[in-house]
């Protein structure tokens, strides 16, 4: 890693690991901490600390910047599975379903990440003030000879720091310690840090759920699917709500999120249940109908092969483990 950028993201997580939760604090330390997760919100961060490693847990990511600022992470979406830490990045440029869980606490110092929301609004604005016309950006930002079309699929979910982006992400972080410049940088750093993610390889990730005329096409589906979980989606049904042509909505879909919708739906089907089941009690039969699942065993094959356990196993297990885990 370039020493810049080194530098940059040391600074940012010096000051990320003040301000960051930590699971099993006192009650005191949890007031006292009251207004940084104010300020953190206000900004649009999640940022999170833990001192060992955890296991693997389903999160739903909204359009963001996912950074690990200390220790190294396991991140699984769809097929791709990946371990990774700070000298890369991740974008999330639709809701998703992921399975995350730290790999490496980074000794005495702790696992610190931290997770921005990125707003479609200030991406769109971005895009639409630059000099060079988003189609352009985008072609310029995928291998010469390549498409746009298809860009998204063919990029490696892991993205690659340059200098301008970890200088702006770290003063974006400093933000915590300044809540009185907030009004004012705020708004100038967010679109200087989309800017800069425009101007990396990940760009095609950032604009693929841009339709440029209206809601996303994908950010649509994910919204039916999530929404309306335990109904009974096909590719025909999904693209008629959506108002598009099934090939469309397949090609666009998979390009923003590296999964078919039926694969989405599976996965956000098995996050539900087993949220159900972890902190509700339900039993695997009740979790499954639930979410839709119409077969027992169809259900408990499926969870099997996500998450390596039986239903009901798998659920005592994390339990235990969410007693001593915070968000990762």
């Amino acid at each position: 890693m370039d020493d810049r950028i080194a530098q940059h993201l040391d600074r940012a997580a010096a000051t990320a690991s003040a301000h960051a939760a930590v699971p099993g604090k006192d009650r005191q330390d949890a007031v006292a901490r009251a207004g940084t997760a104010h300020h953190a919100e206000t900004l649009g961060l999640t940022v999170s600390k833990v001192h060992e490693p955890t296991g693997l847990f389903d999160r739903r990511y909204e359009p963001s910047l996912s950074v690990v600022l200390r220790g190294r992470k396991r991140s699984i979406v769809g097929d791709d599975d990946q371990v990774w830490g700070r000298e890369r990045f991740i974008i999330t440029p639709v809701d998703l379903p992921v399975v995350a869980g730290v790999v490496d606490a980074a000794g005495e110092d702790g696992f610190v990440a931290v997770v921005w929301r990125l707003d479609p609004v200030v991406v769109g604005e971005v895009v639409a003030s630059m000099s060079v016309p988003a189609a352009a950006a985008v072609a310029a930002a995928v291998a010469p000879g390549s498409s746009p079309s298809g860009a998204v699929s063919s990029l490696p979910r892991l993205g690659s720091w340059t200098e301008p982006l970890a200088d702006a992400f770290a003063r974006l972080i400093g933000l915590l310690d300044a809540p009185e410049d907030v009004p004012v940088l705020f708004p100038l750093v967010s679109r200087e840090i989309v800017l800069r993610l425009l101007q990396t390889e990940q760009a095609p990730r950032i604009t693929a759920a841009l339709d440029g005329t209206g809601p996303s096409v994908v950010a649509g589906a994910t919204a039916l699917l999530t929404g309306r979980m335990a109904e009974g989606w096909s590719m025909e049904r999904l693209a008629r709500e959506l108002r598009v042509s099934e090939s469309t909505l397949f090609a666009r879909f998979k390009e923003a999120t590296g999964m078919t919708p039926a694969q989405y739906l599976k996965r956000t089907r098995l996050g539900e249940a087993r949220r159900r089941m972890v902190v509700h009690g339900d039993t695997a039969a009740r979790a499954a109908a639930a979410v839709g699942f119409r077969s027992a065993s169809h259900f408990s094959r499926d969870y099997r092969e996500a998450y390596g356990r039986p239903p009901a196993a798998d659920a005592v297990m994390v339990r235990g483990q969410l007693a001593v885990a915070g968000a990762v």
